[in-house]
């Protein structure tokens, strides 16, 4: 599945218009996990969004409540769309992989974003973390429940994602500096999403 793992970003920047308009069309099911994360947030707190995409609803719904948001994409397309709805937030066509903006940030989300990726460059991610999170930051994710890869649908064409398993997850997380703070595998009231918040120490 190595080619479907180098086609996402591709993906993302074909389809950009007809993601956003599905994704904004959809119902909010990630709020419940969005406000544990903002509960441990304090007020006006910088965010990370790691695959941040057009910014509509997550971003969104973050700087709605204050914060201040920087987007982060692979996909120009996507952050061009960021941009025109979220016009005063910072925004950047970067490869998460490899970012270093050089900055730190209270809290970092990588939601729906971070299976994309290989399993290597999945554990290559958590020094990314790590470089980027100021003390006591929140971090969040989705994964998937087991180890594997699986293939999606985007506009019909292969979409690719992947997992570690769950104790290297959390092994990842400690070695980095994260101590877990919840975790639930395919949750149910999340769309079947496989959730992750941890917080430095």
């Amino acid at each position: 599945m190595s080619r479907d793992a180098e086609n996402v970003v591709d993906l993302y920047r074909r389809h950009a218009e007809a993601w956003t308009t599905a994704r904004a069309a959809a119902r909010v099911v990630e709020k419940p996990w969005l406000d544990r994360f903002k509960a441990l947030l304090p007020p006006g707190a910088s965010i990370l969004d790691l695959g941040c995409g057009s910014g509509v609803p997550i971003a969104r719904y973050f700087v709605d409540h204050g914060f201040s948001l920087t987007g982060v994409d692979s996909a120009p397309e996507m952050i061009a769309l960021f941009k025109k709805n979220l016009p005063h937030n910072d925004a950047f066509v970067r490869d998460m992989r490899s970012l270093n903006l050089m900055k730190r940030f209270d809290g970092l989300l990588a939601w729906d974003s971070f299976f994309h990726l290989s399993h290597d460059h999945q554990r290559g991610m958590f020094p990314v973390f790590r470089e980027h999170a100021a003390p006591g930051a929140v971090l969040m994710f989705t994964s998937g429940p087991a180890f594997g890869e699986a293939i999606g649908r985007l506009e019909g064409e292969r979409l690719y994602h992947a997992s570690l398993a769950t104790e290297e997850y959390r092994e990842l997380l400690a070695s980095n500096g994260f101590d877990l703070t919840a975790q639930i595998s395919e949750d149910a009231d999340c769309g079947g999403r496989t959730v992750w918040l941890a917080q430095a120490h």
